[in-house]
């Protein structure tokens, strides 16, 4: 890895480095990079109340609007990330410290 694709967060699901998050385990042969100009929106989903039953979603869709990517841990795991890709589904992520993501999204992509 160069230094222009350093690795600026990263967890056993998902990586952010200066151009793009990565979403590994998105599909069942490998990662999503998603370059953060791509990214129009992240919204914060809290995994409790009525949203507990999506912590037991542990990949794939429910609904067919949001994408899980594989993430053993997201039961217990209280929030989680939605992105606006501008498309139907949209990745949803768990990420171990979704405040420092949450943060790099937002400085790094042109949120509507």
């Amino acid at each position: 890895m160069d230094q222009e694709h350093s690795s600026t967060y990263g967890d056993r699901s998902l990586s952010c480095d200066n151009e793009a998050l990565t979403i590994r385990y998105y599909y069942p042969w490998g990662s999503k990079r998603i370059p953060y100009s791509a990214i129009r929106g992240v919204q914060r989903l809290t995994l409790t109340g009525v949203n507990k039953v999506r912590r037991w979603r542990i990949w794939g869709s429910g609904d067919f609007l949001h994408w899980w990517n594989l993430d053993t841990q997201r039961p217990h795991k209280d929030v989680a990330l939605v992105l606006d890709l501008g498309k139907r589904v949209r990745p949803t992520i768990t990420p171990d410290d979704p405040d420092v993501v949450e943060q790099i999204l937002t400085q790094h992509a042109p949120l509507d």
